[in-house]
Protein backbone atom coordinates (compact mmCIF):
# COMPACT_ATOMS: atom_id res chain seq x y z
CA UNK A 1 0.00 0.00 0.00
CA UNK A 2 1.25 3.50 -0.92
CA UNK A 3 2.09 5.86 1.68
CA UNK A 4 -0.09 8.55 1.16
CA UNK A 5 1.37 10.78 3.63
CA UNK A 6 3.59 12.44 1.40
CA UNK A 7 1.71 15.22 -0.81
CA UNK A 8 3.50 15.04 -4.01
CA UNK A 9 0.78 16.61 -6.15
CA UNK A 10 1.58 19.67 -8.00
CA UNK A 11 -0.91 21.45 -10.00
CA UNK A 12 0.10 20.82 -13.91
CA UNK A 13 -1.21 23.77 -15.97
CA UNK A 14 -3.62 26.51 -15.49
CA UNK A 15 -6.15 25.36 -18.19
CA UNK A 16 -9.37 25.36 -16.44
CA UNK A 17 -11.37 21.50 -16.22
CA UNK A 18 -14.66 23.73 -14.42
CA UNK A 19 -15.71 27.05 -14.14
CA UNK A 20 -18.40 28.99 -12.16
CA UNK A 21 -19.44 32.56 -12.56
CA UNK A 22 -21.89 34.01 -10.35
CA UNK A 23 -24.24 30.47 -10.08
CA UNK A 24 -27.05 30.98 -7.58
CA UNK A 25 -29.45 27.66 -7.07
CA UNK A 26 -32.51 27.84 -5.05
CA UNK A 27 -35.49 25.69 -4.26
CA UNK A 28 -38.61 27.70 -3.58
CA UNK A 29 -37.68 29.49 -0.72
CA UNK A 30 -34.02 27.71 0.09
CA UNK A 31 -31.08 29.02 -1.19
CA UNK A 32 -28.50 26.28 -1.65
CA UNK A 33 -25.76 28.05 -4.09
CA UNK A 34 -25.42 32.24 -3.55
CA UNK A 35 -23.23 33.64 -6.25
CA UNK A 36 -20.76 30.73 -6.40
CA UNK A 37 -18.01 31.93 -8.85
CA UNK A 38 -14.73 29.50 -8.96
CA UNK A 39 -12.15 27.72 -11.32
CA UNK A 40 -10.92 24.50 -11.06
CA UNK A 41 -7.20 24.20 -13.05
CA UNK A 42 -6.75 20.83 -14.78
CA UNK A 43 -4.01 18.57 -13.06
CA UNK A 44 -5.35 19.82 -9.81
CA UNK A 45 -6.46 17.92 -6.54
CA UNK A 46 -9.20 19.64 -5.07
CA UNK A 47 -10.60 19.05 -1.59
CA UNK A 48 -14.14 20.42 -1.36
CA UNK A 49 -15.03 21.32 2.10
CA UNK A 50 -18.32 22.31 4.39
CA UNK A 51 -20.77 21.87 6.68
CA UNK A 52 -23.62 19.80 6.25
CA UNK A 53 -26.09 20.85 3.78
CA UNK A 54 -23.91 23.95 2.89
CA UNK A 55 -23.90 22.98 -0.93
CA UNK A 56 -21.16 20.57 -1.88
CA UNK A 57 -22.92 17.96 -3.23
CA UNK A 58 -25.66 20.53 -5.20
CA UNK A 59 -22.02 22.06 -6.45
CA UNK A 60 -20.72 18.55 -8.11
CA UNK A 61 -24.23 18.18 -9.24
CA UNK A 62 -24.11 20.97 -11.42
CA UNK A 63 -20.48 20.08 -12.87
CA UNK A 64 -22.49 17.08 -14.45
CA UNK A 65 -25.60 18.80 -15.37
CA UNK A 66 -27.35 17.04 -12.94
CA UNK A 67 -28.70 19.99 -11.47
CA UNK A 68 -28.83 23.36 -13.56
CA UNK A 69 -28.31 27.02 -11.78
CA UNK A 70 -31.30 29.30 -11.27
CA UNK A 71 -29.43 31.98 -12.86
CA UNK A 72 -25.46 32.22 -13.30
CA UNK A 73 -23.26 30.02 -15.75
CA UNK A 74 -21.29 26.61 -15.43
CA UNK A 75 -18.85 25.05 -17.67
CA UNK A 76 -16.94 21.76 -17.71
CA UNK A 77 -14.28 21.06 -20.32
CA UNK A 78 -15.73 24.50 -21.87
CA UNK A 79 -19.11 23.23 -22.43
CA UNK A 80 -22.02 25.12 -20.72
CA UNK A 81 -23.76 22.64 -18.47
CA UNK A 82 -26.93 22.61 -20.48
CA UNK A 83 -25.49 21.23 -23.45
CA UNK A 84 -22.62 18.13 -21.53
CA UNK A 85 -23.27 14.91 -24.15
CA UNK A 86 -22.03 11.52 -24.06
CA UNK A 87 -18.36 12.80 -25.02
CA UNK A 88 -18.22 14.90 -21.97
CA UNK A 89 -19.65 12.41 -19.27
CA UNK A 90 -17.29 10.09 -21.27
CA UNK A 91 -14.62 12.41 -20.01
CA UNK A 92 -16.07 12.29 -16.29
CA UNK A 93 -15.78 9.54 -13.18
CA UNK A 94 -18.28 10.12 -10.64
CA UNK A 95 -18.88 8.54 -7.71
CA UNK A 96 -21.99 9.91 -5.75
CA UNK A 97 -22.63 9.68 -1.45
CA UNK A 98 -25.44 6.90 -0.85
CA UNK A 99 -25.00 5.41 -4.83
CA UNK A 100 -27.65 3.25 -5.88
CA UNK A 101 -26.35 0.79 -8.18
CA UNK A 102 -28.37 -2.21 -10.38
CA UNK A 103 -28.88 -4.53 -6.63
CA UNK A 104 -30.25 -7.66 -8.83
CA UNK A 105 -27.00 -7.86 -10.69
CA UNK A 106 -24.24 -9.31 -9.42
CA UNK A 107 -21.21 -7.20 -9.87
CA UNK A 108 -19.22 -8.87 -13.08
CA UNK A 109 -22.52 -8.26 -15.01
CA UNK A 110 -22.68 -4.81 -13.27
CA UNK A 111 -19.20 -4.20 -14.67
CA UNK A 112 -20.10 -5.75 -18.02
CA UNK A 113 -22.98 -4.11 -18.38
CA UNK A 114 -21.52 -0.41 -17.31
CA UNK A 115 -18.40 -1.17 -19.63
CA UNK A 116 -20.50 -0.85 -22.56
CA UNK A 117 -21.36 2.55 -22.26
CA UNK A 118 -17.32 3.42 -22.83
CA UNK A 119 -15.18 2.77 -25.75
CA UNK A 120 -12.25 3.54 -23.23
CA UNK A 121 -13.14 0.96 -20.73
CA UNK A 122 -10.00 -0.87 -19.75
CA UNK A 123 -11.05 -4.29 -18.34
CA UNK A 124 -7.50 -4.88 -17.34
CA UNK A 125 -8.08 -2.29 -14.97
CA UNK A 126 -11.25 -2.59 -13.67
CA UNK A 127 -10.05 -6.14 -12.47
CA UNK A 128 -6.82 -5.44 -11.14
CA UNK A 129 -9.31 -2.47 -8.87
CA UNK A 130 -11.37 -4.70 -7.63
CA UNK A 131 -8.57 -7.85 -6.57
CA UNK A 132 -6.61 -4.64 -4.55
CA UNK A 133 -10.10 -3.50 -2.88
CA UNK A 134 -10.74 -7.06 -2.39
CA UNK A 135 -14.22 -7.03 -4.08
CA UNK A 136 -15.86 -10.41 -5.14
CA UNK A 137 -17.52 -10.08 -8.54
CA UNK A 138 -19.55 -12.90 -8.10
CA UNK A 139 -21.54 -11.58 -5.12
CA UNK A 140 -24.83 -9.60 -5.71
CA UNK A 141 -24.81 -5.80 -5.64
CA UNK A 142 -27.37 -5.91 -3.60
CA UNK A 143 -26.09 -7.66 -0.63
CA UNK A 144 -22.93 -5.78 -0.39
CA UNK A 145 -21.85 -3.84 2.65
CA UNK A 146 -22.35 0.11 2.57
CA UNK A 147 -18.44 0.06 2.35
CA UNK A 148 -17.80 -2.21 -0.57
CA UNK A 149 -20.81 -0.13 -2.56
CA UNK A 150 -18.64 2.53 -2.25
CA UNK A 151 -15.04 0.50 -3.47
CA UNK A 152 -17.49 -0.71 -6.31
CA UNK A 153 -18.45 2.62 -6.90
CA UNK A 154 -15.16 3.86 -7.45
CA UNK A 155 -13.73 0.86 -9.84
CA UNK A 156 -17.13 1.86 -12.15
CA UNK A 157 -15.52 5.84 -11.99
CA UNK A 158 -12.12 5.14 -12.66
CA UNK A 159 -12.39 1.99 -15.44
CA UNK A 160 -12.92 3.91 -18.15
CA UNK A 161 -9.68 6.60 -17.48
CA UNK A 162 -11.95 9.60 -17.25
CA UNK A 163 -9.88 13.07 -17.11
CA UNK A 164 -12.08 14.48 -14.09
CA UNK A 165 -12.94 12.74 -11.00
CA UNK A 166 -15.89 14.36 -8.76
CA UNK A 167 -16.01 11.85 -5.67
CA UNK A 168 -18.96 12.78 -3.35
CA UNK A 169 -17.82 11.52 0.30
CA UNK A 170 -16.13 8.26 -1.33
CA UNK A 171 -14.53 7.43 2.25
CA UNK A 172 -17.65 8.01 4.47
CA UNK A 173 -18.13 4.44 4.82
CA UNK A 174 -14.65 2.72 4.52
CA UNK A 175 -12.98 1.56 7.61
CA UNK A 176 -9.38 3.22 7.97
CA UNK A 177 -7.57 0.68 6.32
CA UNK A 178 -10.01 0.80 3.16
CA UNK A 179 -9.84 4.66 3.28
CA UNK A 180 -5.49 4.33 2.92
CA UNK A 181 -6.29 2.02 0.50
CA UNK A 182 -8.87 4.20 -2.01
CA UNK A 183 -6.72 7.56 -1.23
CA UNK A 184 -3.63 5.55 -2.23
CA UNK A 185 -5.19 4.13 -5.25
CA UNK A 186 -6.60 7.78 -6.27
CA UNK A 187 -2.83 9.34 -5.90
CA UNK A 188 -1.69 6.47 -8.25
CA UNK A 189 -3.92 7.60 -10.56
CA UNK A 190 -3.33 10.92 -10.83
CA UNK A 191 0.50 10.38 -11.22
CA UNK A 192 0.08 8.25 -13.96
CA UNK A 193 -2.73 10.41 -15.98
CA UNK A 194 -3.27 14.13 -17.03
CA UNK A 195 -6.76 14.16 -14.77
CA UNK A 196 -7.95 16.19 -12.15
CA UNK A 197 -9.86 15.21 -8.68
CA UNK A 198 -12.45 16.97 -6.77
CA UNK A 199 -13.18 15.02 -3.61
CA UNK A 200 -15.36 15.85 -1.31
CA UNK A 201 -15.21 14.88 2.45
CA UNK A 202 -15.42 15.48 6.21
CA UNK A 203 -12.34 13.27 6.34
CA UNK A 204 -10.41 16.36 6.30
CA UNK A 205 -7.55 14.11 8.32
CA UNK A 206 -7.31 11.95 5.64
CA UNK A 207 -7.68 13.84 2.88
CA UNK A 208 -5.29 16.55 3.66
CA UNK A 209 -2.11 14.64 2.13
CA UNK A 210 -3.61 14.58 -0.98
CA UNK A 211 -5.13 17.42 -1.66
CA UNK A 212 -3.67 20.88 -2.80
CA UNK A 213 -6.29 22.90 -3.29
CA UNK A 214 -8.97 23.39 -1.15
CA UNK A 215 -12.89 25.34 -1.86
CA UNK A 216 -14.77 25.27 1.11
CA UNK A 217 -18.66 26.60 1.10
CA UNK A 218 -20.65 27.74 4.01
CA UNK A 219 -24.70 28.60 3.36
CA UNK A 220 -23.75 28.13 -0.30
CA UNK A 221 -21.11 30.04 -0.70
CA UNK A 222 -17.78 29.97 -1.09
CA UNK A 223 -15.50 31.06 1.62
CA UNK A 224 -12.00 29.97 0.67
CA UNK A 225 -10.67 28.94 -2.75
CA UNK A 226 -6.97 28.44 -2.47
CA UNK A 227 -3.47 26.60 -2.88
CA UNK A 228 -3.73 24.77 0.34
CA UNK A 229 -0.14 24.98 1.68
CA UNK A 230 -1.26 29.37 0.87
CA UNK A 231 -3.92 29.39 3.55
CA UNK A 232 -2.01 27.27 6.03
CA UNK A 233 1.10 29.59 5.36
CA UNK A 234 -1.47 32.29 5.95
CA UNK A 235 -2.23 30.99 9.75
CA UNK A 236 -0.63 30.06 12.81
CA UNK A 237 -1.80 28.40 16.11
CA UNK A 238 -0.33 30.15 19.38
CA UNK A 239 -0.71 28.50 22.60
CA UNK A 240 -0.64 31.23 24.96
CA UNK A 241 0.69 30.36 28.71
CA UNK A 242 0.60 33.06 31.34
CA UNK A 243 3.59 33.42 33.79
CA UNK A 244 1.26 34.50 36.36
CA UNK A 245 -1.28 37.17 35.63
CA UNK A 246 -4.44 36.13 34.19
CA UNK A 247 -4.97 36.14 30.56
CA UNK A 248 -7.26 38.43 29.14
CA UNK A 249 -11.09 37.74 29.11
CA UNK A 250 -11.16 38.72 25.83
CA UNK A 251 -8.58 39.21 22.35
CA UNK A 252 -9.26 42.47 20.52
CA UNK A 253 -5.88 42.82 18.82
CA UNK A 254 -5.78 42.51 14.91
CA UNK A 255 -5.19 39.55 13.29
CA UNK A 256 -6.63 37.07 15.88
CA UNK A 257 -9.38 35.35 14.72
CA UNK A 258 -10.42 32.78 16.89
CA UNK A 259 -9.49 32.26 20.38
CA UNK A 260 -9.87 29.37 22.99
CA UNK A 261 -8.78 28.93 26.46
CA UNK A 262 -8.84 30.09 29.93
CA UNK A 263 -7.10 32.48 32.01
CA UNK A 264 -4.09 30.50 32.34
CA UNK A 265 -4.19 29.03 28.82
CA UNK A 266 -5.24 30.43 25.10
CA UNK A 267 -4.85 28.72 21.75
CA UNK A 268 -5.01 31.52 19.23
CA UNK A 269 -5.67 31.36 15.50
CA UNK A 270 -3.68 34.30 14.24
CA UNK A 271 -4.14 35.77 10.35
CA UNK A 272 -1.16 37.58 8.35
CA UNK A 273 1.82 36.98 6.59
CA UNK A 274 5.10 35.69 8.91
CA UNK A 275 6.04 39.29 9.11
CA UNK A 276 2.93 40.51 10.65
CA UNK A 277 2.17 37.41 12.77
CA UNK A 278 5.81 38.33 14.44
CA UNK A 279 5.20 41.92 15.27
CA UNK A 280 1.78 41.11 16.59
CA UNK A 281 3.83 38.53 18.96
CA UNK A 282 6.35 41.26 19.97
CA UNK A 283 3.50 43.79 20.63
CA UNK A 284 1.71 41.04 22.85
CA UNK A 285 5.12 39.88 24.44
CA UNK A 286 5.44 43.50 25.47
CA UNK A 287 2.06 44.05 27.04
CA UNK A 288 1.49 40.79 28.82
CA UNK A 289 3.53 38.03 31.44
CA UNK A 290 3.09 35.34 28.56
CA UNK A 291 5.15 32.82 26.61
CA UNK A 292 4.06 32.00 23.27
CA UNK A 293 4.48 28.44 21.31
CA UNK A 294 3.88 28.72 17.58
CA UNK A 295 2.16 25.76 15.78
CA UNK A 296 1.97 25.13 12.30
CA UNK A 297 -2.28 24.50 11.14
CA UNK A 298 -3.76 21.45 9.47
CA UNK A 299 -6.63 21.24 7.96
CA UNK A 300 -8.89 20.29 10.61
CA UNK A 301 -7.62 23.10 12.95
CA UNK A 302 -8.18 25.46 10.04
CA UNK A 303 -11.94 24.57 9.23
CA UNK A 304 -13.71 26.56 11.55
CA UNK A 305 -11.85 29.29 10.10
CA UNK A 306 -12.57 28.72 6.91
CA UNK A 307 -16.55 28.29 7.46
CA UNK A 308 -16.70 31.56 9.19
CA UNK A 309 -16.80 30.41 12.41
CA UNK A 310 -14.54 32.82 14.23
CA UNK A 311 -16.75 34.76 16.51
CA UNK A 312 -14.90 32.96 19.48
CA UNK A 313 -12.31 35.74 18.43
CA UNK A 314 -13.47 38.17 21.05
CA UNK A 315 -14.88 35.33 23.82
CA UNK A 316 -13.30 33.53 25.87
CA UNK A 317 -14.64 29.51 25.68
CA UNK A 318 -14.16 26.37 27.69
CA UNK A 319 -10.36 25.03 28.33
CA UNK A 320 -8.16 24.06 25.74
CA UNK A 321 -8.96 19.82 25.34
Amino acid sequence: MRDVTSRDTPMRTAESVLSFTHVHKSFKSTTALSDVSLEVPRGTIVGLVGRNGCGKTTLLHHVTGLMLPTSGTCTTFGVSTNALGAREHARMGVVHQHAKLLGWMRVEQLLQYIATFYESWDVSLSQQLTDRLQLSRDGKVAELSPGNVQKLSLVLALSHRPELLLLDEPLSDLDPTARQDVLAILLEYFSARECTIVISSHLLHDIEPMVNRIICLEQGRVTANADLDTLKESYAEWIVTTRGTPLPSSWSEPGIVRAQGDASQARLIVRGELATRESLRVSMASRYDIDIESRALNLERLFPVLTGDIHASAERVHAIG
